[in-house]
């Protein structure tokens, strides 16, 4: 993967490069599936926790839990979510957003001091693409999609999964190795400019060897 293709993954709306990793214990819950399927969920996102080298906690000191999931049929059903708007005080025109642009999913997050992830709200809308998927996937994709602050168009034209030979679903194996070197200690949790890119690359291509 070079410089080029990761700073891509990286873009902001606006042009420019923003790059963040969890500086806290994820600490997840999920609202809206079953029994059945919530030990997929949390097992997806233990197994790209523990990727990226980083950590789970029982409960966040300062939130209780700091990344909160949600699966549900229709955006409006978010607005009957109680106390949800003193979580995210821009939910009703972030509502009428999504509604208007049928997106079928859409991730939020809140930043510490130092810019690191602090907390992420996920949204998944159930609608055919999504439920066409199987729970495996789309756990796996969710908890890949979260572990870092990817650009909004990083997995547009490309997934970050693959099928492995047998037919399972796997992480793709160079998104693996970036999410490996974005939580390299020796690298910083937060940057903005692009030649962490570069660093990146070349943290991505030692591990390659």
């Amino acid at each position: 993967m070079t410089a080029q293709e990761i700073e891509a993954l990286f873009e902001t709306p606006e042009g420019g490069y923003r790059f963040a990793r969890w500086g806290r214990p994820i600490v997840p819950v999920v609202f809206g599936v079953d029994d059945a399927t919530l030990p997929i969920i949390k097992g997806a996102c233990e197994a790209v926790v523990a990727l990226a080298d980083h950590k789970m906690a029982e409960t966040d000191p300062e939130l209780g839990a700091n990344l909160m999931v949600f699966f549900l049929r229709d955006w409006r059903e978010l607005g009957e979510v109680p106390g949800l708007e003193r979580l995210i005080p821009e939910l009703e025109p972030l509502l009428d957003r999504l509604v208007a642009e049928d997106a079928n999913q859409y991730r939020l997050y809140r930043f510490e001091e130092s810019g690191a992830i602090k907390a992420a709200f996920v949204f998944v809308r159930m609608d055919g693409a999504m439920s066409a998927l199987s729970a495996e996937a789309l756990a796996l994709g969710q908890m890949v999609q979260v572990i870092l602050l990817w650009s909004v168009r990083a997995f547009a034209e490309r997934s970050a999964l693959a099928r492995a030979p047998g037919g399972a679903t796997i992480l793709r194996p160079d998104i693996a190795d970036l999410i490996r070197a974005g939580y390299d200690l020796v690298m910083p949790a937060f940057a903005e400019d692009a030649s962490h890119a570069l660093r990146l690359a070349a943290r991505v291509a030692r591990g390659a060897e």
